[in-house]
């Protein structure tokens, strides 16, 4: 038993020390600023005072660990208005006092409104708040009340994928797209319309409260979870986005999104926890069970799931839990077989939202019950030989030559240990280089703001959000 315990001690040794602290000039911190200059300058009119703000989401902003290959994928921007609030059924308007500074102007208020599917909400028109320029006041008038659409003002050959629009390389999409992609971005952008909402919603209204064993999350990060309300964002529930089925509502439902509050929960992980979270999902991708999709062609699990599944995992495991051991392929085996139980049962809990279900709309086929049994085969020694063979080896090849041919004969404990050890020596020395290399992309990459921010409250609060959050 101990001999097969060597590979995943040598695969847990790479993880723990390759995976560096994120600097805070990288060529991911380019590619946000880079696609969010650019967004706000599109989407926003020049003559107006209607700002878009925008908040980077997703990978970039949730990993604070550098591994040696990425875990960011696209650039996630989620943008709203100024002039659009959403506020809890019931809740009165907000008071001026109570507004940030990007509010102003008129201000559309809207209820959230429970719909049908736990976790997907109407929005209703509820109040104008009218900015009184004299006195800097606002007045609130009673609007009629009409449920909101979230059309998405795109055109034919425009992807768009859920709540978000894809942004991609000039000739692979529309005017609308090309208009907003930076050229020489090596990344994709999801944009995502929202609707912000500055108080923690009642849908999720026990998470603040529930009690906690081992006191993840402490009572400090739950007040700046509540603190920054949630967005909603505009897709319907799965089983009501075909037309042929309810066409009203699939335009008319909309998400509830705690990106905000997960940004900030996995940036209070230990180390440990986001290198876990980062080699399942990396798993999850280069095995293909991201891609299975079910009879509706639907996918069966996603990014979503992983992280759903990190997140319960860090509240229901003592710190030992991680850190006794510090055998990050057996932690991952374990949380493999969690999500193979919530697969089988087609139960996977919603972490904000007691009553939600996210596979409530799971065919029960062949199909998922084999991937449940395909996660529930993964041992600790199948899984070290598989990020041997398809996250080490990948490394090795970023590495000096006489490096990589040490990956031609591993076929002892000895030996792997020893290529392995190579990596890591490189990938440490390499460090001061690669950060002289992101600096000079940084530099180089500034030039790509080809449009000057219309507004110094743009320019202030893509900056503050980008860098000094990170600070």
């Amino acid at each position: 038993m101990a001999d097969d315990r060597v590979v995943a001690e040598i695969v847990s040794d790479f993880f723990l020390n390759t995976c560096q602290r994120r600097r805070r000039l990288n060529m991911d911190a380019i590619a946000v600023l880079t696609n969010s200059s650019q967004i706000v300058h599109v989407l926003t009119d020049d003559e107006s005072d209607d700002a878009l703000m925008q908040l980077s989401t997703g990978s970039i902003a949730e990993f604070y660990i550098e591994p040696m290959l990425s875990c960011v994928g696209d650039v996630d921007i989620m943008v709203h208005y100024s002039f659009e609030l959403a506020i809890p059924q019931g809740q009165p308007p907000p008071a001026q006092l109570s507004l940030p500074d990007e509010f102003h102007g008129d201000v559309d208020i809207y209820e959230i409104i429970d719909s049908e599917f736990s976790g997907y909400v109407y929005l209703v028109t509820s109040y104008l708040l009218t900015e009184i320029t004299d006195d800097g006041k606002y007045k609130t008038v009673q609007s009629l009340r009409k449920y909101a659409s979230h059309d998405l003002d795109s055109e034919p050959g425009d992807n768009v994928q859920g709540p978000a629009i894809v942004i991609k390389k000039p000739d692979q999409t529309s005017s609308l797209i090309r208009s907003l992609y930076v050229y020489g971005s090596t990344s994709s952008a999801d944009v995502v319309p929202c609707v912000r909402c500055l108080s923690w919603p009642l849908q999720a209204a026990d998470w603040p409260t529930r009690h906690r064993n081992y006191g993840w999350p402490d009572s400090a990060t739950v007040d700046r979870v509540v603190s920054n309300g949630c967005d909603v964002v505009g897709v319907a529930h799965r089983l009501c986005r075909q037309d042929e089925i309810d066409e009203w509502m699939s335009r008319h439902q909309w998400r509830l999104s705690f990106s905000r509050a997960e940004i900030t929960l996995l940036n209070s992980w230990m180390k440990v926890q986001q290198i876990v979270y980062h080699m399942l999902r990396f798993f999850m991708k280069n095995e293909g069970l991201a891609d299975i999709r079910d009879s509706t062609g639907s996918k069966i699990l996603s990014n979503y799931n992983i992280k759903t599944l990190m997140l319960w995992a860090c509240e229901m495991k003592g710190r030992s839990w991680w850190i006794d051991d510090l055998n990050v392929v057996g932690i991952c085996v374990k949380l493999l077989h969690v999500l193979a139980d919530w697969l089988a049962d087609a139960r996977c809990p919603h972490y904000f939202i007691s009553n939600c279900n996210l596979f409530d709309s799971l065919d029960n086929s062949l199909l998922t019950q084999n991937t449940a049994r395909r996660l529930h085969s993964v041992t600790e020694v199948w899984l070290a030989e598989w990020f041997v063979n398809n996250y080490i080896r990948k490394c090795s090849h970023r590495c000096h030559p006489r490096v990589r041919r040490l990956f031609g004969d591993i076929s002892t404990h000895v030996k792997l240990q020893k290529a392995v050890s190579a990596v890591v020596d490189w990938r440490l020395d390499d460090m001061l280089f690669d950060a002289y290399c992101d600096f000079a992309g940084f530099e180089n990459g500034i030039h790509t703001f080809r449009y000057p921010f219309s507004r110094l409250r743009l320019c202030l609060h893509l900056f503050d959000e980008r860098i000094v959050k990170d600070g």
